[in-house]
């Protein structure tokens, strides 16, 4: 005889227990809606799904979002993909050959679009995001300078960098006791370049992080510059410095849209490269890649051979479980656009952003700093000759509007330079840009009868840079 069901409180069980998932005054309840410790009864599951989804009705609307890097639209068979591998564990490698396949196929894919020698033995892996994969990197990096040095030598590693890579870098710094050579930003040079690598390299550096493409104004670093600087000084009986690349978005970006830009493999000096499949890569949150050039490049100490569940199992990331939803939906976007599709997407979201881009321009108040013509990012300061605002009162306008578009200040040293950036990603249209456009001149038009900034960078809190604008 099956046991009794709990006594509920009145009024959650109307009727069938049905009535209440249709009835909002419900909602109004005591104790509905817990904060801090769970419910002492079950709720119907139509009840509880529409508590759940009337909270989230009070956050933005993701395709209006031009903060964030992360994809907020796929195809609806593509989410019905995701839904129906979500159960799968990616570490169960065993019980879930397949999926561990798609991983394995990905992986050889994009060694093949980044140039490397022998995409079909190239060391690489998903991750949870491109935090996990730099990290992984960083790891690398270190393990060989300590196998180079010494592991009692005493000697304190450091990593040069940019002031514009994204807060994973100096997290990675900070956890595995690596120095953060951090080159500022100086005048008109907002990212790392050949001259201040070189300059800050030396034998304890254990490599040199590139961008592919700063969260800060969608810029590439110049890898090409940055690797033959350091190749200089190698041959020059300087330090032999190895390169990865952070390419979170343009190494999705590049190899459609530039392809004879030459950053990747086909540098000898790059040593690994590491890619969000959740930003260009087309796929939900919850994806990134990384890939090693060759098996020399990560350290075989770092790689773990365990029995798992019958099976042995070799593992080099930091995270263990995690959904195979997001790896099936990457293979499912890389069969379905191919080259030809992914070109095309990419192409029209720098098409969408070098317009709006050049008709923001032409409202007369911006000076832009980047015009998307790399990624299809552009980031844009006031003329403050001509303005009584700030670009923090131009982010809370149209936030009245429905759009999320972050502002921000510069990293130290350029702390005096205040920016819009729009980020447009795949599902944001031309007519989507005419409706911001038209809401920006509604703002601007409001906003010209200030006579002073009503919002600054300390007293707006709308958005910040430290990476939670642009997650890995």
């Amino acid at each position: 005889m099956p046991p009794e069901r709990p006594a509920s409180p009145p009024h959650l069980y109307p009727g069938s227990g049905l009535d209440a998932a249709v009835v909002p005054t419900f909602t109004a309840e005591p104790g509905m809606m817990p904060s801090d410790r769970l419910p002492e009864h079950e709720l119907a599951p139509e009840l509880a799904h529409q508590l759940v989804h009337d909270e989230l009705m009070l956050d933005g609307n993701a395709r209006l979002n031009l903060a964030t890097f992360v994809t907020t639209w796929m195809e609806p068979h593509a989410a019905a993909l995701m839904a129906q591998t979500a159960d799968k564990n990616m570490i169960d490698k065993d019980e879930y050959p397949r999926t561990a396949e798609l991983e394995r196929r990905c992986t050889r894919m994009l060694a093949d679009l980044w140039h490397a020698p022998d995409p079909r033995t190239v060391p690489g892996c998903s991750t949870a995001g491109s935090s996990e994969a730099c990290m992984l990197a960083g790891l690398a990096f270190k393990r060989r300078w300590s196998a180079r040095v010494g592991a009692s030598s005493g000697r304190r590693p450091n990593i040069v960098m940019g002031a514009d890579v994204q807060v994973c870098w100096d997290k990675f710094a900070n956890y595995f006791e690596v120095e953060a050579r951090v080159v500022p930003m100086a005048g008109g040079r907002f990212h790392l370049d050949a001259e201040q690598a070189r300059a800050h390299v030396d034998e304890d550096t254990i490599g040199v992080v590139a961008v592919l493409g700063s969260t800060f104004d969608g810029s590439y670093e110049p890898v090409a510059d940055i690797c033959a600087a350091l190749d200089e000084l190698a041959d020059g009986g300087g330090p032999d410095v190895p390169v990865h690349v952070d390419g979170a978005s343009g190494a999705m970006i590049a190899p459609f849209l530039d392809p004879d830009l030459v950053w990747d493999f086909r540098l000898p000096r790059v040593a690994s490269i590491n890619t969000s499949g959740h930003k260009y890569g087309l796929v939900y949150p919850g994806l990134g890649w990384v890939a090693w050039r060759d098996t020399a490049a990560l350290p075989e100490d770092l790689i773990y051979r365990v029995n798992y569940l019958g099976d042995e199992l070799a593992t080099f990331t930091l995270n263990f479980s995690r959904p195979g939803a997001q790896v099936a939906a990457q293979y499912y976007q890389f069969l379905r656009l191919g080259r030809d599709g992914y070109t095309r997407v990419q192409q029209h979201c720098r098409d969408v952003a070098t317009r709006l881009a050049t008709e923001l321009e032409a409202l007369g108040p911006f000076r832009l700093l980047t015009r998307g013509e790399e990624l299809p990012v552009f980031a844009a300061a006031l003329d403050p000759a001509i303005t009584h605002y700030s670009v923090f009162d131009i982010s809370a306008g149209l936030r009245e509007h429905g759009w999320q578009v972050p502002a921000y200040t510069f990293p130290p040293e350029r702390t005096d330079l205040e920016v819009l950036r729009f980020v447009i990603r795949n599902g944001f249209t031309h007519s989507l840009a005419d409706q911001l456009l038209a809401d920006l001149r509604r703002v601007l038009a409001r906003l010209a009868r200030q006579q002073q900034p009503m919002r600054d960078a300390q007293t707006d809190s709308s958005f910040s840079h430290t990476g939670a604008s642009s997650p890995g």
